[in-house]
């Protein structure tokens, strides 16, 4: 506590009920014209200004030596950042920054605009996979928004680097297949099934078994959208409740791990019986399943308890 009833005389006034009752107040109104809206925002800007510059004065106050401690320190700072960024778009009449702070408690979480039916606006990691035979790698892990399409040099060399060539065919969805990467893949000597860029030929020489050969080709790229699907609805790839960034990160890269620990199995139990058996009564398998599972279930218990809290 920066307020020490002993050494200090008054205690500051933070007005945070006359704060609270100002808000409620704006958020109940039915009908907000835009004067009221930035009324409303400056005054809690205002309130925020003053308790951030009561803390300073307390901080640096001679006869004490406050220290917070290092979480403390890091919301603080939070604190700040987050009310410059308000500030900065109020003064600016602007609804967006750069790097815009959307959770004090998770300032690495970024608002992706996907424009979805359910959700316009989604909040959490974005990856970017490579699925290889079944086994998936995860080639670039983001907190912020970017674009896919110019990651295929990325893919490639990755798995280049992983198996010492370069990969045959390349089966990637429509914001893959742009100018840069047609070019890049085309160097590398790699087939690409898809759409064509510019216009269509008003004929199209290719005979039923080509056509057909070719959608069948180009519908292999399914199995990375499945594997997506399969992370959600068996994993929890889509409910990811862990608080930290660094433990989120993690779980990310456990729930795919253990995804390929699967396949794994299934093709084991192809091929022969012993080496299933092997893996099934391996310590190393079923205890980093353990370790998974009660990872997974303690995040989600420390979740409840933060929220209830």
């Amino acid at each position: 506590m920066l307020y020490d009833a002993k050494k200090d005389e008054k205690k500051p006034r933070d007005y945070r009920r006359k704060a609270r009752k100002e808000y409620l107040n704006l958020t109940k109104k039915r009908r907000k014209n835009t004067k009221t809206i930035r009324r409303g925002i400056k005054a809690q800007l205002q309130f925020v200004a003053r308790d951030l510059r009561i803390i300073k004065e307390l901080m640096e106050k001679p006869e004490r030596d406050h220290k917070l401690s290092r979480s403390d320190n890091d919301f603080l700072e939070t604190i700040i950042k987050v009310h410059k960024q308000q500030k900065w778009m109020y003064d600016n009449r602007k609804h967006s920054v750069p790097d815009r702070i959307v959770n004090i408690f998770q300032p690495w979480v970024r608002p992706m605009v996907r424009g979805k039916d359910k959700n316009k606006t989604e909040f959490g990691s974005k990856i970017n996979v490579s699925e290889v035979d079944g086994f998936c790698r995860i080639d670039r892990f983001s907190w912020d928004a970017f674009n896919e399409g110019g990651d295929v040099k990325l893919l490639v060399e990755n798995y280049h680097n992983l198996h010492g060539c370069y990969p045959k065919t390349f089966l990637g969805d429509g914001i893959y297949m742009n100018r840069k990467a047609r070019t890049f893949l085309k160097e590398k000597g790699i087939e690409i099934y898809g759409k064509p860029l510019g216009r269509l030929p008003k004929k199209i020489q290719q005979t039923s078994s080509q056509k057909y050969r070719k959608k069948k080709k180009a519908a292999q790229r399914n199995h990375i959208e499945g594997k997506f699907g399969q992370g959600k609805r068996g994993y929890g790839l889509n409910n990811v409740k862990a608080r930290l960034k660094d433990t989120s990160e993690s779980w990310v890269n456990a729930i795919f791990f253990v995804m390929n620990l699967t396949k794994l199995l299934q093709i084991a139990e192809k091929t022969t019986g012993f080496f299933v058996l092997f893996l099934k009564r391996s310590e190393i398998l079923q205890n980093f399943c353990k370790i998974y599972f009660l990872f997974r279930n303690f995040a989600i218990t420390k979740q409840v308890r933060s929220c209830a809290a």
